[in-house]
């Protein structure tokens, strides 16, 4: 398969505190189309983290805001057990040629306790996995 990086990018939003930096960051590139997904983790047997109404609410949000700094962008809501299996899969189907995220600065502590979703990202996905700068920092 030979195919562009920038042919077709999932982005992987989580809150509105980072959607808006992620698109200014992402809009710096070249691209043919960006598919913007937020994962509502559901936690199987468990009770989920977030009352289901309020998850959709977040991702609704993420999308709006996304969209006023790049408004041609396609949204999907994904709900699975697996966040980063759920952005993995949705690239998949929708035949994605890279995974772009903004990382978001957590703590290593806090990184081992989520279970570092980064380092899955990038090595369970058979597809590229984009780390893109935060054109936010002044000075980095």
């Amino acid at each position: 398969m030979n195919q562009p990086l920038t042919t077709h990018r999932i982005v992987s939003v989580a809150n509105t505190d980072n959607v808006r930096a992620t698109a200014r960051s992402l809009r710096e590139y070249q691209h043919a189309e960006v598919t913007v997904v937020h994962v509502v983790e559901k936690a199987g047997s468990a009770p989920d983290k977030l009352p289901l109404e309020q998850a959709e609410e977040l991702a609704r949000e993420s999308f709006a805001a996304f969209r006023e700094v790049m408004p041609d962008v396609e949204v999907e809501l994904v709900y699975d057990e697996n966040v980063v299996g759920g952005i993995v899969d949705l690239a998949v189907e929708v035949d994605a040629s890279a995974i772009a995220f903004q990382p978001r600065g957590e703590s290593r502590l806090v990184q081992l306790l989520a279970g570092d979703k980064i380092l899955k990202l990038v090595t369970k996905s058979d597809l590229p996995a984009i780390a893109l700068t935060d054109t936010d920092m002044e000075g980095s």
